[in-house]
């Protein structure tokens, strides 16, 4: 270990930075390795249970690196709260939440890393769980990143939208008030019921595309045709398991929004590390 002077340093980032924007520029433009078919796996509860147990273990092997590499997510669940409340975006504050199911498998990147580094018998603390910045998937991975956003961002869309079908389009006079609508109107049920049904849609699309990929494009030099496609076919092949795998981690992130979103520091890194470990099930190395 040693200090370089600040020029070697950001002669260093830069390099990183140009392969990482090469790398991406190689993913939209759809190059990657020649591979055939992938095989996927059939799996059941039982194995959806060991990769929970051993998602677990990850959690408990690296708990302090963990704890420090998760702690903004409820930083950052804090502060969309906030700033719902703050700006009179109430009807917005449960799509806000919920929202984590859909960018979980970007935000759980590094806790994939250091799933990976642990299996092989390598040291993979918070440090080394940020060097995914350096792999030379990083490219496809920030690709796929983005429209999981997207996929986020059209998710508020609807529900701003469905709100203003029913309950709105006026802002709600306190959460009392919107609670209150919410549960004993016509107009609440409408957009529970809605609501519900659109959110399950844009969660099976979440499910479908990025479940597997983000495991995958570190772990194997794949395109990322590939890799969403495979992790399509993995949903296909499994519908029970992977619904259930997708009620899991809905409820393990609701649950980890209590109390003030303090759950989401130990919610996120079991759920991040049990992600890498259903992979292994699903696809033969």
């Amino acid at each position: 270990m040693f200090i370089r002077n600040p020029i070697e340093w950001s002669l260093d980032q830069f390099r990183v930075a140009g392969a990482a924007a090469g790398s991406m520029g190689r993913a939209v433009a759809g190059e990657g390795a020649a591979e055939g078919r992938i095989e996927v796996r059939h799996i059941g509860l039982a194995d959806l249970r060991a990769a929970l147990a051993a998602g677990f273990e990850d959690f408990k092997a690296n708990r302090s690196d963990v704890v420090f590499l998760c702690i903004v997510y409820p930083i950052l669940g804090f502060a969309l709260a906030k700033l719902a409340v703050e700006n009179e975006m109430l009807p917005m504050l449960f799509p806000l939440a919920s929202g984590f199911a859909l960018v979980g498998p970007v935000a759980a990147l590094g806790l994939y890393e250091m799933s990976r580094r642990r299996e092989r018998g390598i040291h993979g603390g918070w440090p080394q769980a940020l060097s995914v910045v350096r792999s030379p998937a990083f490219g496809k991975i920030a690709v796929l990143g983005l429209l999981l956003t997207a996929l986020f961002l059209l998710w508020i869309g609807a529900a701003a939208l469905i709100y203003a079908l029913t309950l709105g389009p006026e802002q709600p006079a306190s959460l009392g008030a919107f609670i209150r609508d919410t549960l004993t109107t016509q107009a609440g049920w409408a957009m529970i019921v809605v609501g519900c049904g659109v959110g399950f849609l844009f969660a099976l699309a979440a499910l479908a595309i990025g479940t597997i990929s983000f495991p995958m494009l570190l772990d194997r030099d794949v395109s990322l045709g590939t890799a969403i496609a495979t992790s399509a076919r993995a949903l296909a092949a499994n519908p029970q398991a992977m619904a259930a795998w997708g009620l899991v981690v809905a409820l393990s992130l609701a649950l980890g929004t209590l109390p003030a979103f303090l759950g989401l520091i130990v919610a996120m890194p079991v759920l991040g590390h049990a992600t890498w470990h259903l992979y292994r099930r699903l696809i033969p190395r």
